[in-house]
């Protein structure tokens, strides 16, 4: 069984149980559909919904007689808000048919990956995997773990000034990137500036008091990050099957908006706009081949 059932409302999903929900999905799936890979293989997914936007996704195949062969499924979330237009790579798993995407998100200052969900369009649009330039992509994840943290004291003044220094930074990697040394040797002085700053802070503040936002990369697996960002909108819905109330946030972090999915009960806290979600994710992903 997956390891992030829980996070979509199965936290007592036992063998027996998720073998006969299996069988209910294939015999019964909400969605389906079918492709061939770049090989020739067939490709077929089905998609059980247990919520809004909230559900379980089968990967298999058909045989010659007409019966369906799991190779895996996964718990997943699809999210609405669109968090980033890039360059995306499109890489395929060595170990299952399966396809991350890779792409450089300035503000977050890390190579983002995540989990392709709308792989049976990327298969039918016969994209060979590799760069695709300029992609509208909506990132949502599945957490295990998160707690709620109080927003910090300040106004929409110093918010203003924080959005246009983030900008200023943004354009100056771009520019660094390219070679302009002028561009580096700023950036390399803000990073000297902002490390003084916050040794000062950190030994009288609280450091969640120091840093409003961060997401960087947790563990060894590449799809899972540690986050902090602030809540901009909160909605309770429940699995159908379990009853099991779930949250679906909508939070921004480091500038980049994304949803998560996390079960209440292991979300320490009351969630609130204005209010700060810390955790650990599973990214996932839709992105437009347009």
């Amino acid at each position: 069984m997956h390891q992030y059932l829980p996070a979509i409302g199965f936290s007592k999903l036992n063998k027996k149980t998720f073998e006969g929900l299996i069988e209910e999905i294939i015999q019964r799936p909400d969605y389906q559909e079918s492709a061939l890979d770049f090989e020739g293989n067939q490709f077929v997914e089905l998609r059980y919904m247990v919520a809004d936007n909230v559900g379980l996704i089968l990967r298999g195949i058909y045989d010659e007689n007409d019966v369906f062969q799991l190779d895996y499924c996964y718990p997943t979330f699809f999210g609405e808000s669109v968090s980033t237009n890039n360059d995306v790579d499109v890489i395929k798993q060595s170990d299952k048919e399966n396809y991350l995407v890779m792409c450089d998100e300035v503000r977050l200052g890390v190579n983002l990956i995540f989990q392709l969900q709308n792989m049976g369009e990327f298969l039918r649009r016969n994209i060979m995997a590799g760069k695709t330039a300029d992609c509208e992509i909506k990132l949502a994840a599945l957490s295990l773990d998160g707690k709620v943290i109080l927003p910090l004291y300040d106004n929409e003044k110093s918010r203003i000034k924080e959005k246009m220094n983030n900008q200023k930074r943004i354009q100056l990697v771009e520019k660094a990137r390219e070679g302009n040394e002028e561009a580096l040797e700023s950036l390399t002085m803000d990073e000297i500036d902002l490390y003084q700053k916050i040794s000062r802070r950190v030994t009288r503040e609280d450091i969640l008091s120091v840093v409003t936002s961060y997401f960087m990369p947790f563990g060894i697996e590449n799809d899972k990050y540690d986050i902090l960002g602030e809540i901009l909108d909160v909605k309770s819905v429940v699995n159908h099957l379990t009853m099991e109330e779930l949250y679906l946030l909508v939070v921004e972090s480091n500038d980049v908006v994304l949803e998560i999915c996390i079960n209440k009960k292991n979300l320490f806290g009351e969630p609130a706009v204005g209010r700060r979600f810390k955790g650990t994710i599973w990214l996932q992903g839709t992105v437009a081949f347009d």
